[in-house]
This record gives structure tokens, C-alpha cells and sequence, in this order.
């Protein structure tokens, strides 16, 4: 039997995968795993392999490791031609060629893109370069904010009450520092959790001697002759002396490298089915480019077939898996990524998970334990369907309640429980902002659903 083109491509392809990232390192270990034999092209903009980066928050702030021994296993070699430490500064669909800021460029046959995100910085240029001004995201942010931790600093402010700034804060009380934390929503945590989980997540800050200023915005971040900070301004007038200064203000997805490529790709991600092959802008999906991880947003049928972008660590994984192998499969034996949004928190001792996409709700009904006690699984309500779980310090239901969003059970949950309490009685509000307000935080994205949606960029094909 003659070989067929996809016989060609897994003996002899050229497979580049831009983004030396953990999506990027695990398709690259399924590509290699489904029989590709070809040459492997590894892309990263950072000088390092690829890395973990929940502990960048977590372990590393804490002194507990070294940001250097993040480095992620390998679970097989991959034998791949390593490209660190240059970006990617173009992408050229008619000649399939990346283009590299050291002025190489690169052919492929099939190219999947894990490029994911980076921190948004302070939006102050000359501010932002204030000695003692951090973001985390690298590995590089990572051990320079630990170092400037270990040396004490007076107080420490937190610009943003999302996930990643409420763990930091965290971080920087259990080392015993002084930490004011500024958020202009309601609460911590409010754009992913709503109001009442929110609230929950105020006391627990503000018990643990956190400084939280909610409702406000910072104005200003003001340096000393040295060019050092030293304080922060607000929005209420007041003002907040400060040494270290950790603006997270969400993160931005790493796609200006492809503007003006034609891929139907800007500040929103890369557009995918749910096969992970990329659009173009004219609509009309790509059958050699992929795209897996942060960057990559792509319908889901769970969720009204809202367009996701999901910053999770388990949808890396698993949508890298699902385009490695959708990569080197004929049309009928493709499947789609319909990974379950999952997520984890550890802040301030209490273990917080999610399942789904809580920031659809309208409603919130506690189904076990208690907000009073902190310890509790809420389920989230839309459209009379159950769309989402959290959990504090209770997260032997979540399982239960993931089969729940798989299935589209029915919202209120019609079963009653040994342990819910009477505030679980019936559903409340579950207290999202006005998604025209920014918040701090949501891990989930929702675009491309709205007719009311048009913020959408095109931008002309490069030849």
C-alpha cells in the first residue's frame, strides 16, 4: 500500500511548536508518543525549558524552592532542536515559515502554537520601571520578587484581588510582612467567584492581616530621588507607603507576534474549533496550524458554545494532548477538546477549587457546609442548568459536581444533603460585576458568543 500524506508527514514532517511551554511540552511528548518521527522544532522566547509556573506564587514566595528547580519532568524524550531565548516575530501562512527575531525563519508542515500569556504590566512606563515595581509570571519574575521578599521589605502593596495577587498576599503574610492589597471591585476574587464567595474571601484576607482596600484604584506609584518606590496613590485620596510594589492586573495573551500574519488572532487569544486548528480571518479554519493552552480560545458545547480562553493548568495539558493527536490524525479519527474548566487556590490556609465556569452564573446556592465556616461547596446556576462549583476546604463533592456540568443537570440541584445548613436553602444572586467594569482575576474568558460582541481585529495578510 502506497504511503498516504499523513504517512509522509510522520516519517518526514516538520512539526514547529512555538511556545516552549507546558502545553508546548506535553504535545511535543504526545507527537512523539502517536508515532511522529519527524523533525521537531522547539520555540521559546525565555531561556529556559519549559517550567511550572503555579509554584512561581506559591513555593517560591514562600522560600520553600528555588525558582530554578521549576523545570518540568519529562515523561518521554522528545528529541527536539531547541530554539530558546528568541521570539517569534512573525508567521507567513503561504510560505509556512515562523519568523525568529534573530532573523531566521522556519518551515513547517503543521504548526501548533502554546505561546500563552504574559502579565500585564503597570500601565505607567516610568513608574513601571520604579526599582521594587514587580509582575509574576517568568520564571526570572519569580526569583526576583522572592529575593526582594527575603530582604524584608516595610510593606509590601498588591495592585489586583484575582487569584494570582490574593495568593501573593498570602505569601507575604505567612512570612510575616506588612501587605496592603488594592482592588477596584467589590471584592477579592469577585470577576471568577461573584459577590458572595467574594465576600467570604474579604473576611478571610482581612483576618489575616491584610490590608484590603477594595473599590479603588491606584493612580499613582511615586519613587525617591534614587529611583526606588516608596508609595502608592489612590483613588479615595489616600495614599499607602510601600517598598515593593506587585501589580497583578491579569495577563495578556501573546499574540502580537502574528499581526498581520491573516490567523484569526488578537488581544482575545487565537480563534479555534474545537478540534484546536486555528482560523483565519476570513472564518475559515487552518489545517496545518494548532493552537493549545492560554492563547488558544475555542468553543464549547457545555457553555453555549461560548468561545473559551481558560488559564488553567489541566486544560494545557489536556488541549495540547488533544491537538498533538489531532495533528497527525485523518479528519474522522480527530476529536475535540471538551475539557471541564478546573481550578485550585491555596491562600491564606483554606484550599479553594472550581469546576465549570462559575463566572456564568446568575445564581449561587450553597449545597454543603457553610460560608459562615468557611468550609462549603457552592453550585453555580444559569438558565436553569447547574454551571459551575466551588469549594472551600470541601472538595471531596467537586468530582460529583463536574458529572453534574457534563450531564447539564437541572439548577436548583433537587437533592437535599446531612450537612446543608439553612443558608442553603434556596439560591441567591450570585453577585457577578457589570463585565463592562474590569475586575482582577477571572480564569475564564468568554468572548465570541454576543451579537452585541464586535470587538473583533482584522488585520491584512502579509505576503
Amino acid at each position: 500500500m502506497p504511503d498516504t500524506a499523513l504517512d509522509q508527514l510522520k516519517r518526514d514532517g516538520r512539526i514547529v511548536v512555538v511556545g516552549a511551554s507546558l502545553a508546548g511540552l506535553r504535545a511535543a511528548e504526545t507527537l512523539r508518543d502517536k508515532g511522529f518521527t519527524g523533525t521537531l522544532t522547539m520555540i521559546g522566547e525565555e531561556p529556559y525549558e519549559p517550567y511550572d509556573r503555579p509554584p512561581l506564587s506559591k513555593q517560591v514566595l514562600l522560600g520553600h524552592a528555588e525558582a530554578e528547580y521549576t523545570t518540568l519532568p519529562r515523561r518521554r524524550a522528545i528529541d527536539a532542536e531547541w530554539r530558546l531565548g528568541v521570539p517569534a516575530t512573525g508567521l507567513d501562512l503561504h510560505a509556512r515559515k515562523v519568523l525568529l527575531g534573530d532573523g531566521e525563519a522556519i518551515a513547517y508542515d503543521r504548526l501548533l502554537i502554546t505561546t500563552g500569556v504574559r502579565a500585564r504590566p503597570w500601565p505607567n512606563r516610568d513608574e513601571a520601571g520604579l526599582d521594587g515595581v514587580f509582575v509574576l509570571r517568568t520564571r526570572d519574575d519569580g526569583a526576583a520578587l522572592a529575593r526582594r521578599l527575603r530582604a524584608t521589605p516595610r510593606r509590601v502593596l498588591v495592585i489586583g484581588a484575582g487569584f494570582t495577587g490574593s495568593e501573593i498576599a498570602s505569601a507575604c503574610r505567612e512570612r510575616g510582612l506588612d501587605v496592603t492589597v488594592a482592588e477596584r471591585g467589590d471584592a477579592p476574587l469577585v470577576g471568577a467567584l461573584g459577590g458572595v464567595v467574594g465576600r467570604i474571601a474579604a473576611d478571610l484576607q482581612r483576618e489575616n492581616g491584610v490590608d484590603l482596600r477594595t473599590g479603588v484604584m491606584v493612580t499613582r506609584l511615586e519613587g525617591d530621588t534614587a529611583g526606588r518606590v516608596r508609595a502608592a496613590h489612590f483613588s479615595d485620596g489616600s495614599t499607602v507607603e510601600a517598598d515593593v510594589v506587585v501589580v497583578g492586573l491579569g495577563a495578556t495573551r501573546n499574540t502580537d507576534w502574528l499581526t498581520g500574519s491573516g490567523l484569526a488572532a488578537g488581544p482575545r487569544g487565537i480563534a479555534c474549533d474545537a478540534g484546536c486548528r486555528a482560523f483565519d480571518i476570513q472564518g475559515i479554519v487552518t489545517d496545518d496550524i494548532f493552537a493549545a493552552g492560554d492563547v488558544a480560545r475555542s468553543p464549547h458545547p457545555l457553555f453555549g458554545y461560548q468561545f473559551l480562553s481558560l488559564e488553567h493548568w489541566g486544560n494545557a495539558v489536556s488541549q495540547a494532548e488533544t491537538a498533538a493527536h489531532n495533528m497527525l490524525s485523518e479528519s474522522a479519527d480527530r476529536r475535540p477538546h471538551l475539557w471541564i474548566p478546573a481550578f485550585w487556590s491555596s491562600q491564606f490556609g483554606v484550599n479553594i477549587k472550581s469546576v465549570g465556569v462559575p463566572s456564568m452564573g446568575t445564581e449561587l446556592l450553597v449545597t454543603q457546609g457553610s460560608l459562615a465556616e468557611r468550609r462549603f461547596a457552592a453550585v453555580y446556576g444559569y438558565q436553569g442548568r447547574v454551571i459551575g462549583a466551588v469549594t472551600f476546604d470541601n472538595c471531596r463533592w467537586l468530582e460529583f459536581y463536574q458529572r453534574q456540568i457534563e450531564t447539564t443537570a437541572q439548577f436548583p440541584p433537587p437533592f437535599d444533603t446531612v450537612d446543608r445548613r439553612p443558608e442553603g436553602r434556596r439560591p441567591v444572586s450570585a453577585d457577578f460585576p457589570d463585565p463592562s467594569v474590569p475586575t482582577h482575576g477571572p480564569t475564564v474568558t468568554l468572548s465570541g458568543h454576543s451579537p452585541a460582541d464586535r470587538r473583533i481585529e482584522f488585520a491584512p495578510a502579509r505576503h
